[in-house]
């Protein structure tokens, strides 16, 4: 029998007993689905984390309060809080006057939510930080009008504000007048606006264009310095990327003796690399990784057990038409491949509308969260998988199927 009349056969077959094939296809599809969603949200996740380390650079790390090691548990938080101090700016004085391997080094203060208002518009909730104008050099940050702080403004503790894109829209809608130059309202004191930012969209859900950043000094005189939630912290860049470990070396060894840490002691401040977001990462979610891909491979093994139970009730169904067409000569490899080949098309039919529902799920996850990445690789596999699951599932029943005596199965009810 060809191979096109055997598919034709399993195709009538699964049509003849469409409500039944939907339901029998339901377990393969979840599995599926869940897989290609599970791989699409981890590659996804891993690349938009890549490529934020990748826009900020390579040459780039942070000095802050606490190191990514601080939050294993309660125990060495508890010992970090009392360990670690607060960075002042003197300490940013110390590490730009003798550092020699750092290009640039700017400081920025951790955010204060505020209320923002225009004449009768108002914001709440904004998150309003303080930045050094080198940050937006450090950063990378994309201006959509207007500009970034200046170093005079800064000096100067003057009054303007550099906006997100949400915050700009919602007090300047469109068709009135532009932003730039324009007065706000921070937490009761007035703020010229002196530029806007790129829209950068939202993560996990969380707006990133909602934000205002002021001169650090601007900010510390007017929020009441920097200490509890508005904490300091550097950012800096190594002059080459070959010199990168040695400036953070550097920073750290320059730290270390201006608090007169021992050598045996541990940092009292923390120093966040690429490499430790990426390693930290890693650590966090690697079992989290392996749990999420072991449960939708469970959800299709629980398919497989389904689709061989329902070739089984098939060939007990067909007893009869397999005795007739066993008398008209059709021989058992005949059988065997009809059952299997019906077998495997079930399967494949549930591998490719799980394929198409973890895509439209993606779309959805990409909208709200942050972009997914469909990976070939991961369709290209669970369509192996499925195809496989089909021909292991569909064995034992087409076997079955091929051994029945045509004599005893013509006597079948």
């Amino acid at each position: 029998m060809k191979f096109i009349e055997t598919l034709k056969l399993a195709i009538a077959a699964i049509w003849a007993h469409k409500l039944r094939s939907a339901l029998t296809l339901l377990g393969m599809i979840i599995g599926v689905t869940a897989f290609v969603v599970v791989v699409s949200l981890i590659q996804g996740f891993n690349k938009y984390i890549d490529e934020k380390i990748a826009g900020i650079g390579s040459k780039s790390f942070t000095v802050q309060r606490f190191n990514f090691e601080d939050f294993k548990d309660l125990d060495t938080i508890a010992a970090a809080q009392r360990r670690n101090k607060e960075l002042t700016l003197d300490d940013y004085e110390y590490l730009k006057a003798r550092a020699t391997l750092i290009d640039k080094i700017g400081a920025k203060a951790r955010a204060s939510r505020s209320l923002v208002k225009r004449s009768s518009k108002l914001v709440e909730d904004v998150p309003v930080d303080g930045s050094m104008p080198v940050i937006s050099e450090i950063d990378n940050i994309d201006v959509a009008d207007g500009r970034y702080i200046s170093e005079a403004e800064n000096d100067s503790a003057m009054r303007v504000a550099f906006v997100g894109m949400d915050v700009a829209n919602a007090l300047f809608p469109a068709g009135s007048s532009t932003a730039i130059g324009e007065e706000i309202n921070v937490a009761g004191l007035p703020y010229r606006i002196i530029g806007v930012a790129v829209a950068k969209g939202t993560v996990f859900g969380v707006p990133q264009d909602n934000f205002i950043t002021l001169p650090l000094k601007t900010y510390g005189n007017n929020f009441g310095g920097f200490t509890r939630n508005r904490l300091l912290y550097f950012e800096a860049t190594s002059k080459t990327d070959d010199s990168f470990k040695d400036a953070v070396d550097e920073a750290r060894f320059l730290l270390r003796s201006r608090r007169h840490i021992k050598s045996d002691e541990k940092d009292n401040f923390g120093i966040v690399t690429p490499d430790a977001i990426t390693g930290f990462r890693d650590r966090l979610l690697g079992p989290t990784y392996l749990v999420a891909v072991a449960v939708p491979g469970i959800a299709l093994l629980v398919g497989a057990i389904v689709i061989m139970n329902i070739m089984l009730v098939s060939v007990t169904e067909r007893t009869k038409e397999i005795g007739i067409r066993k008398s008209l000569g059709a021989r058992r490899v005949d059988v065997l491949k009809q059952f299997l080949v019906e077998a495997v098309t079930l399967s494949a039919i549930g591998g490719a509308v799980g394929v198409l529902l973890a895509w439209i799920v993606g779309v959805i996850m990409t909208s709200i969260f942050f972009p997914t990445y469909l990976s070939i690789g991961a369709v290209l596999f669970t369509i192996f998988v499925s195809g496989g699951i089909g021909i292991i599932s569909g064995v034992f029943p087409a076997w079955k199927a091929a051994r029945l005596d045509p004599i005893e199965a013509l006597r079948a009810d």
